[in-house]
């Protein structure tokens, strides 16, 4: 389950990190943008998602100001500054769900749309599905059950937008086996099982998945789940919208992996090429549609002298991978880790980036953030953001003893602008939001080199319509300062 990732890094016990890898000469710089306080959150889980205001938005898994303790959602302004807009736990028997552990994502709507870990029914439950606008407003569109035998899954651990407009997620437990499941939620709030886990005889399918599906070019869902399988240790899975499961790979546990290959893997993100990557505690892979394996590369030490590298990678615009170690927590194999960025190429080759850092100083303050547990996020922008769970210079004292409330990050390799769309998928004729910064005075939009429809909505996002006849390929977006194109490309589906 998804709690599994969490527990490793609840208790950590950290120092000076000693990087793996060769750090790469190439200019890096980052910023410790902003700092959470206690009251405008503590101890992001999750990364954040960029929305159509230009602001970023994201989840923390600490009390505000002592009141609830039971999560927030905060808004940071591009210039860093934090709000807390929404307070989690603060409807009786937690009703508005508690522990968001991953970061909203925006709909087609520009709403925000995510999910709890607990609460709905009581502070204990099993979490909810809430949409939430720019300024805070909640609706709650499912509650799961509070019990582990639920039918509709319990524990969500995220969801994704597809091109159908809807949202697609997972749970650590429940279904017809008490084992997870796959599920499907409309913006409206009507929720579909689509799969159970261990629906198969010992489990061959796989149980637990600590991460939501993602979608693939052709239009199917691809995932990972923690366990299960006919090796122990998960499966590669593929599922059609209307729910036809196939296992494609098998991982292996710590000692039964045939040569070459990588243990317990974590998620999976799909290259330009359309293979799919993930990690392993042990280095990263690569997997066709298939199910064909090649190891990419092998991280140093057991798992790496960075930490855990159990978030999800990012395919950024300069083609490679982007991803971060969480730091180690006192019972594994890396203790005294503070977490890492790191890039990998689709050929292989790996390079950290950055090492974070608890004490660095002569004094040992705290000002600098350490241990992320998520991924980082490319902003419109060109850089990468992303929340470290400590450090900052709103913990208090600043002293040694001192682990701070977290902060948010800006993390650049010298990557241009450029324009997300929202979803990254649809058919001819689907209205799609153009994220981006800059966009007042746009003369033309073209999907893959064929003119669409569009309306400026503010100078941080713009309205389109996929045109007739338009083909899989780059969004581009001519501006007054010069023509800006989307990363990742634009699926046109049927």
């Amino acid at each position: 389950m998804r709690s599994s990732k969490f527990l490793r890094t609840l208790a950590l016990a950290c120092a000076t990190i000693a990087l793996g890898m060769a750090i790469s000469a190439q200019a890096q710089t980052l910023n410790y943008f902003a700092n959470f306080d206690g009251k405008n959150g503590w101890e992001p889980y999750g990364s954040v998602t960029q929305a159509t205001d230009g602001n970023f938005y994201g989840t923390t898994g600490g009390g505000i100001n002592g009141v609830y303790g039971n999560d927030n959602v905060f808004r940071m302004t591009p210039s860093g500054e934090i709000s807390s807009i929404y307070n989690f736990g603060s409807q009786p028997n937690c009703t508005n769900g508690t522990l968001p552990f991953t970061a909203p994502i925006l709909g087609s709507d520009g709403n925000l749309y995510g999910v709890t870990y607990a609460g709905g029914t009581v502070c204990g439950g099993n979490g909810v599905v809430y949409k939430m606008t720019l300024n805070g407003a909640i609706t709650i569109l499912h509650t799961f059950c509070s019990s582990k035998s639920c039918a509709d899954g319990g524990e969500p651990s995220g969801m994704i937008l597809a091109s159908d407009g809807n949202f697609y997620g997972a749970t650590g437990f429940g279904g017809t086996a008490s084992y997870g499941t796959i599920f499907k939620i409309s913006p409206t709030g009507k929720y579909q099982v689509l799969y159970s886990f261990c629906s198969q005889a010992n489990c061959t399918d796989g149980e637990g998945a600590d991460f939501p599906p993602i979608q693939g070019r052709d239009g199917n869902f691809y995932g990972t789940t923690g366990a299960g399988g006919t090796l122990g240790a998960g499966v590669f899975y593929e599922l059609t919208a209307s729910g036809v499961y196939k296992v494609l790979h098998n991982f292996c546990g710590y000692f039964n992996c045939p040569v070459g290959e990588y243990s317990y893997a974590y998620t999976i993100t799909q290259g330009a090429n359309g293979n799919f990557y993930g990690t392993t505690d042990a280095g990263v892979f690569e997997l066709t549609s298939t199910g064909q394996y090649t190891a990419l590369a092998k991280f140093a030490g057991e798992p790496s002298t960075m930490g855990w590298p159990g978030t999800p990678l990012i395919l950024a615009s300069d083609g490679n991978f982007y991803g971060t170690f969480i730091g180690g927590s006192s019972g594994s194999w890396a203790p005294y880790a503070t977490g890492g960025i790191y890039e990998i190429t689709p050929q292989g080759e790996l390079k950290a980036l950055y090492g974070f850092c608890r004490g660095c100083d002569s004094t040992g303050s705290t000002t600098q953030g350490f241990t992320p547990l998520d991924q980082v996020f490319q902003g419109t922008d060109g850089n990468f953001y992303g929340t470290t769970a400590y450090g900052g210079i709103g913990g208090g004292k600043g002293g040694a003893g001192d682990w701070g409330f977290g902060t948010v990050f800006q993390f650049s390799n010298g990557l241009s602008p450029l324009v997300e769309t929202v979803p990254v998928a649809g058919k001819a004729g689907q209205s799609v939001i153009i994220l981006g910064y800059g966009l007042s005075g746009t003369t033309g939009v073209t999907f893959n080199g064929i003119a669409a429809e569009f309306t400026v909505e503010s100078d941080t996002h713009i309205r389109a319509t996929v045109p007739a006849g338009a083909t899989t390929g780059m969004v581009s977006v001519d501006t007054p300062a010069g023509t800006l194109n989307s990363n990742p490309q634009f699926v046109v589906t049927q």
